[in-house]
C-alpha cells in the first residue's frame, strides 16, 4: 500500500513561462496550470529546478505562486520551491510563499557550500519552523553536492511539518527503507523511477515530463492502483523514450519542455536548436499520438 500522499499523487514540476521580452508571463502560467490540472495533475510544484528558480527574483517567485493559486482555485496542491544556499533567505521565501497561498514548500539541500549533516538538518528544521506549511525535502545530491543522509532524514521525519521527500538520490533500496521506517511520503523526482518507487510504497511523482504528458503519466499510477501491474509496466515503458530524451539527453528538462511548449528559458540556459526541437516533437507525437499533442504556451 502506498504512503498517504499529502499533496496528491501526480505532481508536475511546472515550467515558468516568460514573455518574448524575458519578463514573467503570469497569464501563460495561469493558463498552463489550469490545463495541467484538467489533464490529471493533482498538484503543481513551482519555482523548482524545472521552474528556473536560480534565475527568477524573489518577487517573481511570489507573484508566480499567487497567480497559479488564483488560476487553479483551492482544490489542487500548489507547492512553492523556496530553496537557496542561505537559510535565512529560504525562511523568508517560505513566509512569502505562505502569504501568496501555497499549500506546501519544496526545500532543497543547501548547495555549493556543501554543509555537513548537522548543518543540513538545522537548515531544514529552520525552514519548517518558518511557516505553518508542510515541507517536502528535496534530496538531489547530483545538483547540490550534498545528500540528505538516511540518518538525517530519520531525524527530520520527527518534525510534524516535514512530511514528504522529492527523491532524486538514486538509491531505491535506501528510499524503500526510509518509507517503511519513517512514513515520509516519497515522491519520485527521476522519471525512470516513478513506477519503481511507487511500487515500494512511494506516494507518487514530481515530474518534468508531466508538463507535456500529464494524462499518460497519471495512467501508470492508476493502472498500478487498480491492480494491473503488468499494464502499469507497459504504460510506463511506452513513456521511457520520451522521458529519456527530455531528461537524460544532455539538455535540462526546462529546455526540452520549452522546446515542446514554446517559449524561451532564461540565460544561462539556451533554447534547443531546431533539429532537437523537431526531434522532440516527432517523438512526442509518435509515442502519445495527436490526441495528446501539446498546446503551445
Amino acid at each position: 500500500m502506498t504512503t498517504a500522499p499529502p499533496f496528491g499523487r501526480a505532481l508536475c514540476a511546472m515550467i515558468t513561462p516568460f514573455a518574448p521580452d524575458g519578463t514573467l508571463d503570469l497569464d501563460a502560467a495561469g493558463a498552463l496550470a489550469v490545463r495541467l490540472v484538467a489533464e490529471g495533475c493533482d498538484g503543481l510544484v513551482l519555482n523548482g529546478t524545472t521552474g528556473e528558480s536560480p534565475t527568477t527574483t524573489d518577487a517573481e517567485k511570489t507573484a508566480l505562486v499567487r497567480a497559479v493559486r488564483e488560476a487553479v482555485g483551492p482544490g489542487p496542491s500548489v507547492l512553492a520551491g523556496v530553496g537557496s544556499a542561505d537559510t535565512a533567505h529560504t525562511a523568508g521565501l517560505a513566509r512569502a510563499a505562505e502569504e501568496a497561498g501555497a499549500d506546501g514548500l519544496l526545500v532543497v539541500t543547501p548547495y555549493y557550500s556543501r554543509p555537513p549533516q548537522a548543518a543540513v538538518e538545522a537548515h531544514f528544521l529552520k525552514a519548517a519552523d518558518a511557516t505553518g506549511l508542510p515541507v517536502m525535502v528535496y534530496d538531489i545530491p547530483g545538483r547540490t553536492g550534498t545528500r540528505v543522509e538516511p540518518a538525517t532524514m530519520r531525524r527530520l521525519a520527527a518534525h510534524p511539518r516535514i512530511v514528504a521527500v522529492k527523491d532524486c538520490a538514486y538509491d531505491l533500496l535506501g528510499s524503500a527503507r526510509l518509507i517503511a521506517e519513517t512514513g515520509l511520503a516519497y515522491y519520485s523526482g527521476c522519471e525512470e523511477l516513478n513506477l519503481p518507487l511507487y511500487a515500494v510504497g512511494g506516494a507518487g511523482y514530481v515530474s518534468t515530463v508531466a508538463n507535456v504528458a500529464p494524462r499518460r503519466l497519471r495512467a501508470v499510477l492508476d493502472a498500478f492502483d487498480a491492480g494491473d501491474t503488468a499494464g502499469a509496466a507497459r504504460l510506463n515503458a511506452r513513456l521511457l523514450p520520451l522521458a529519456e530524451r527530455m531528461t537524460a539527453s544532455g539538455l535540462p528538462g526546462t529546455v526540452t519542455v520549452k522546446a515542446l511548449l514554446g517559449g524561451l528559458p532564461r540565460e544561462p540556459l539556451l533554447p534547443a536548436d531546431r533539429e532537437t526541437a523537431d526531434g522532440l516533437r516527432a517523438l512526442h507525437e509518435a509515442l502519445l499520438g495527436t490526441d495528446q499533442a501539446v498546446s503551445p504556451l
